[in-house]
């Protein structure tokens, strides 16, 4: 299975970085779309205490199930990503019940995904900022975010589990999951 290899970045200006992609020759994939994303684990979260990761996605109505298997410290985040489509979502959200899974954590965005032919970048809006992702070969990411005026000490390798929980450290909120209702955000 290949590696999935990325890093997350804060976005300050999105109207001002759509203009950078559009200058640097990418172009608009798909336009931004709401994608609601169930993380599944076992009791006492097995799969997280290994650093894997089981998640159901929704995107525009389009189902997808992936395993992210434990990845590799570095500038970049690498790990291995095994993905497939799935015709119906609450159907394997069911399956996984009746095997052990549970929900573990649910977060949701609203996503654009870019491209230049050579790896993509994404816009996400969440209920705790705005964000993007470069995935590609390490040489490419360095480069485009380089083209788009994001400098290495901007990379963040967390999963948005973990930005979440930065974020409730730093606001205080109560929230469970990353979701616009929990949240109280639009």
């Amino acid at each position: 299975m290949p590696n999935e290899v990325e890093i997350k970045f804060q976005i300050a200006d999105r109207k001002a970085l759509e203009e950078k992609l559009r200058s640097a020759g990418f172009r608009e994939k798909t336009p931004s779309t709401h994608e609601m994303n169930t993380l599944y684990d076992f009791p006492g979260l097995a799969l997280r205490k290994k650093g894997e990761l089981l998640r159901i996605r929704d995107f525009g109505g389009k189902w997808k199930v992936t395993h992210k298997a434990k990845g590799a410290a570095g500038k970049h985040k690498s790990r291995r990503e095994t993905e497939t489509s799935v015709g119906d979502g609450q159907s394997l959200a069911a399956i996984f019940e009746s095997l052990g899974l549970k929900p573990a954590f649910t977060y949701e965005k609203f996503r654009a995904e870019w491209t230049d032919g050579k790896g993509d970048v994404v816009l996400d809006h969440t209920p705790i900022g705005e964000f993007g992702e470069i995935e590609g070969e390490p040489d490419w990411i360095d480069h485009t975010a380089k083209q788009l005026g994001i400098s290495e000490a901007q990379y963040m390798t967390g999963s948005y589990a973990e930005l979440f929980s930065q974020f409730k450290t730093r606001s205080g909120c109560k929230a469970a999951n990353m979701t616009f209702k929990e949240c109280g955000t639009a």
